[in-house]
């Protein structure tokens, strides 16, 4: 996988990620000239199945050139993910059966075309992060020990 253009690096500490998709993105041409610039952001994005199609909601893109923006550009404006049909339907049984959320994980290019990795995951529960967060500061220490 190519170098992110955009990581949402909330989303780890947040969800218990299962399973990543990887879908194309339905970007405007100076969409694409921001995203590729690294202007893309990520958090607090999420995306919802609709209709029989994804669709990715709050991802931000500022505008590459303020002054040649059309008038009515909304930055926030709700995109449509391309995937295969059976991916989308796998994707609707375990939303409803398991109770997941799809989470965007990076931005990323890959051969020209702008992709993005979803994450299938399960809201993590407060005690869970705190449990995280203890974990982590634990192993620091012990590495820090070792080093002396």
């Amino acid at each position: 996988m190519a170098k992110p253009l955009s990581e949402n690096r909330r989303a780890r500490f947040d969800y218990d990620i299962a399973d990543i998709y990887e879908a194309g993105i339905e970007l405007k041409g100076f969409e694409v000239k921001s995203v590729t610039s690294g202007h893309g952001n990520l958090t607090g994005a999420y995306a919802i199945v609709r209709g029989g199609e994804v669709w990715l909601l709050n991802m931000e893109i500022p505008p590459y050139q303020p002054a040649n923006m059309p008038s009515d550009y909304d930055s926030t404006r709700t995109r449509r993910l391309l995937l295969k049909k059976e991916e989308i339907k796998v994707l609707t049984g375990k939303i409803k059966e398991r109770g997941l959320t799809l989470i965007p994980l990076k931005l990323y290019s890959k051969n020209r075309r702008i992709k993005i990795a979803l994450g299938l995951g399960k809201a993590k529960k407060k005690y869970d992060k705190r449990e995280m967060i203890k974990k982590r500061e634990t192993e620091r220490e012990i590495r820090r020990h070792l080093k002396k």
